[in-house]
């Protein structure tokens, strides 16, 4: 078995049963080039131990980009209004560390990226994730991008909207909903990433290996359960 194959086969058997991500009336603006991308850091090759999802939440991003044209399929409204997207899946390796800007043949196209803008909704962020992160995965992006979707398809996404207007809301809510929503992930895999003024700014999802959830460490981990968190709801 290729390791493509083995990546396919393993995301999909880490999926307890056929669940639902949120739904958006998203619609996919056109696509006619590649942005293209620099590193801004050292190639790093290391081996891989386990993985990351980053889920970002949209309305607190676009609160001061509504009117950017470089973030307009994402914050104008014009395409669709999001709750949590994808930041991007990265790849971990021991001791904190992670592989970057790794060099791999497959090249990027517009059908490509069009295909995630719904899941993913910036050309430049899918492009970066392909180059930086999803490079020292896999040999082709639309790999790359398949198994970030089957995990990404596979999450119930709880109602932040209504979680959002609870008193006293704290980062262990935050994570404990998710948790709730998706049995197969413990509170303990559930990284909440909040900003400096305490606002919820993304989820992320800690994966072993084989793609089985995974407690976080400290890093990944963010906000203790007792933190006093706000949620943005882009009203």
């Amino acid at each position: 078995m290729t390791r493509t194959a083995q990546l396919f086969a393993i995301a999909a058997l880490a999926i307890p049963g056929q669940l639902a991500a949120q739904a958006y009336q998203c619609r996919a603006p056109n696509i006619a080039s590649v942005p293209q991308i620099s590193s801004d850091s050292r190639p790093r090759n290391l081996p891989v131990t386990g993985y990351t999802m980053a889920l970002s939440w949209s309305p607190e991003f676009c609160k001061p980009r509504q009117d950017s044209r470089s973030h307009k399929v994402q914050c104008s409204g014009d395409n669709g209004r999001f709750g949590l997207v994808v930041h991007g899946l990265w790849p971990q390796s021991a001791n904190g560390s992670w592989p970057q800007w790794c060099r791999a043949p497959g090249v990027l196209t517009p059908q490509e990226l069009r295909r995630n803008m719904c899941m993913m909704p910036s050309a430049r962020l899918a492009a970066r994730q392909w180059a930086k992160h999803g490079s020292c995965m896999v040999k082709k992006p639309e790999t790359y991008f398949k198994v970030t979707r089957i995990l990404w398809d596979s999450y119930r996404i709880p109602d932040y909207d209504r979680i959002s207007r609870e008193d006293d809301l704290t980062a262990g809510r935050i994570r404990k909903a998710f948790a709730d929503a998706n049995p197969s992930v413990s509170a303990s895999a559930v990284g909440v990433k909040l900003n400096s003024r305490g606002w919820l700014q993304e989820l992320r999802i800690c994966y072993g290996k084989r793609f089985r959830p995974t407690r976080c460490d400290d890093r990944r981990f963010g906000a203790r359960d007792g933190v006093k968190a706000k949620i943005w709801r882009g009203l």
